[in-house]
């Protein structure tokens, strides 16, 4: 199914636009700058979390605020491969993971870590992911230095 089909029309792309850059903005805010009802655009942005286009609400922390200025990917090959959806599950589940991806290539998994420093990360490797049975080689890359890092999402204008 494309996503597309999800969206109503170009008002809901506009909702989600402007809500994507703050996601703090009201209803009565949205409905002044698109020229509407509040009541319209409560109805559409409630349309919206019903059907999963809008999945959360969150805030974006400094990281430096909390000491967790380290960022790793590891890529990880796992004995059962691609497809082995446990392995994954797993992964998500420690503390410090922010992303867990399936890849195809030389790696079964991509996981983008945020911890403090190398010597935490190095724990988390030996002590979370070594106990993890299926998997048998991890590659990590640390950042040195981050130009981009977002996760907004590019709203077609159409």
């Amino acid at each position: 199914m494309n996503h597309k089909e999800h969206l109503s029309d170009k008002i809901d792309l506009e909702i989600l636009s402007l809500m994507q850059e703050n996601s703090r903005i009201s209803n009565a805010d949205i409905a002044r700058v698109l020229k509407m009802a509040p009541s319209a655009v409560f109805e559409r942005v409630k349309k919206l979390e019903q059907k999963k286009i809008i999945l959360q609400y969150t805030t974006r922390i400094n990281p430096a605020a909390l000491n967790q200025n380290l960022i790793a990917f590891v890529y990880i090959q796992a004995n059962k491969g691609i497809g082995n959806s446990n392995t994954g599950i797993e992964l998500a589940k420690i503390a410090g993971v922010q992303e867990v991806h399936q890849i195809a290539g030389d790696h079964c998994f991509l996981v983008k870590i945020r911890t403090s420093d190398s010597a935490s990360l190095l724990e988390m490797i030996r002590n979370s992911m070594s106990k993890i049975a299926d998997i048998t080689i991890t590659k990590t890359s640390i950042v040195l230095e981050t130009t981009k890092e977002q996760q907004e999402l590019l709203i077609p204008k159409e």
